[in-house]
């Protein structure tokens, strides 16, 4: 029974840190005797954990090499795909089509990937359609922001349309409805019209001169909330929704990009119905919780006679304890309770980014959630393990030392040390000018116990004796302690900072090779995690995950 081999594998999956539950579990399936006395195992186990756990995940590759090299061969995964996707012959057409009301959260970039995913297996189409229809929430802040998200995804778009450009299709469509009988203007207040639709009894509005009235609706002749166009409906349906919906309404809130031109708006239901048909779209996913909607979008159409898109619903997903809904976000932000739409804190897409999350990752979780109509909570770790995943091959390893204090190591000898920039290159890319004066890390100097060897990592041995520090030997096969520790020249290093994801900060030293990075770059941080560098000029990081 090698238990130690099962504790080196866990360590190397999860960041050099070994968990004891995954571990149990492989030892009894090796070997089942191990469950007869369980207290026993549990306690070899946690011993061998805490010993695996304090070296690098260099050493801890290194060991597993020479004790059981096959568990450091990589399984062939079986590659992950989408679902097939229904009414697919011919050519097809999806569409990403944001509110430029808030900052687009993973939720939304989900949805717009697995969108692209399906775009690209089909050899299809994508559009962007910028639904600005809402005067007092549409911005121009978050249409630049949403365009820079978009294109960091990786979406390219065949055509983009702004809908406030082509009002005047919406207007056409209305009077068609309004002249055949299928929509009307309604005058009343909305606590009549709220009695009426409980009580599924007809509005009176509806026998109105409707067109007369449509006509002074778009010469300004009301105010806002005197009048409304409503979908003659069904008001005895169960479903609230095709209780004679709104379908325009008046705002006098400037635009954006529009101004004061106009003041009659489609609501989201008529402008998804006409746009989707105008622009032969031919495919919509969407998130479950529109599923009441379909039905009316779908009377809208067949009453113009335009032809509707193939809607497929999945699951509305979640960051487990994130919020995303843009008037709390806005009220986080004038209360300073975030720093903004990009705060550590937050799942935007900008926020994210800043912290070092890649694009790929959003990809492979498009591929996991696919067309899946459960939905539900997302736990922020199932992010951070695809991104890890990705980004540990490629990042370059350095070394910060949080809390820095300076420990002298009596006869320590001068030297250039080199490092590997990655574990898995061995080609160095890392030098340090070493005297007998070094940074450490508080909490690890307060650790060290007298008489004990320790070592620092690539560099040398070294006792404590008791409040001073004296060399042993520098070669790591001489090494007889437990714990490595990181460390850095004190001669030569940089101050440095790290926004950690609940928005603290954190301050250290770095070595000085990270002048070489740029701003953007992800870097792994040995024993403490990945960051991303942030300015570049002040040494600012943002912690990604461990």
């Amino acid at each position: 029974m090698n238990i130690r081999k099962w504790v080196l594998h866990n360590a190397l999956q999860f960041n050099g840190k070994a968990s004891a539950g995954a571990v149990i579990g492989k030892v009894i399936q090796e070997d089942a005797q191990a469950k007869k006395d369980m207290k026993k195992l549990a306690m070899q186990v946690q011993g061998i954990i805490t010993e695996v756990n304090r070296l690098s995940v260099v050493e801890q590759r290194k060991e597993l090499e020479k004790l059981a090299p096959e568990l450091l061969e990589e399984k062939p995964k079986e590659k992950q795909d989408l679902k097939p996707l229904p009414n697919a012959e011919g050519s097809i057409v999806f569409r990403v089509a944001p509110e430029p009301s808030k900052y687009l959260h993973v939720g939304h970039a989900l949805v717009f990937m697995i969108q692209n995913l399906y775009v690209k297996k089909h050899n299809g189409k994508l559009n962007l359609r910028i639904e600005d229809t809402n005067p007092e929430k549409s911005d121009e802040e978050f249409l630049n922001a949403m365009k820079e998200d978009l294109a960091w995804l990786g979406l390219t778009f065949d055509k983009e349309i702004v809908v406030s450009d082509h009002l005047e299709i919406f207007y056409t469509y209305s009077e068609k409805l309004i002249k055949t009988g299928g929509a009307y203007v309604c005058s009343c207040s909305q606590e009549d019209m709220k009695t009426l639709r409980m009580q599924k009894r007809a509005c009176p509005c509806r026998k109105n001169n409707n067109m007369d009235e449509w006509k002074n609706m778009l010469a300004g002749s009301y105010k806002d909330g005197e009048r409304i166009v409503r979908l003659v409906g069904d008001m005895e349906s169960n479903n609230g929704v095709l209780r004679d919906p709104v379908i325009f309404r008046i705002s006098s809130a400037p635009h954006y990009k529009q101004g004061t031109k106009y003041r009659v708006w489609p609501t989201y239901d008529f402008e998804n119905a006409v746009a989707d048909a105008h622009w032969k779209t031919t495919h919509v996913i969407r998130s479950k919780e529109f599923e009441l909607r379909e039905p009316l979008q779908q009377i809208i159409r067949e009453r113009l006679g335009l032809k509707g898109p193939t809607t497929l619903e999945i699951g509305r997903f979640r960051i487990s304890g994130a919020e995303t809904q843009g008037r709390v976000i806005r009220a986080m932000i004038e209360k300073k309770e975030v720093t903004g739409w990009d705060d550590p804190r937050l799942v935007t897409v900008q926020a994210i980014r800043r912290r070092g999350f890649v694009k790929e990752m959003i990809e492979e979780l498009a591929l996991v959630v696919g067309l899946g109509k459960a939905g539900g909570a997302i736990d922020f770790k199932t992010l951070e393990g695809i991104n890890r995943k990705i980004v540990d091959p490629i990042a370059p390893r350095y070394f910060f030392v949080k809390d820095p204090v300076l420990v002298t190591i009596d006869n320590a000898p001068e030297k250039t040390v080199e490092l590997d920039l990655h574990p898995d290159a061995k080609k160095g890319g890392r030098r340090m000018k070493t005297t007998s004066a070094f940074m450490l890390d508080k909490k690890d100097v307060d650790r060290l116990n007298a008489g004990e060897e320790y070592r620092l990592m690539d560099c040398l041995n070294f006792k404590k004796d008791g409040t001073k520090y004296a060399f042993t030997s520098e070669k790591n096969s001489n090494f007889t302690g437990k714990q490595r520790v990181h460390w850095l020249p004190a001669r030569e290093n940089a101050k440095a900072s790290v926004m950690m994801p609940d928005g603290s900060m954190v301050y250290g030293l770095v070595e000085k090779g990270v002048a070489s990075l740029k701003e953007g770059d992800i870097l792994q941080f040995e024993r403490f995690g990945f960051c991303r560098l942030d300015n570049k000029k002040e040494l600012h990081f943002r912690f990604t995950h461990s």
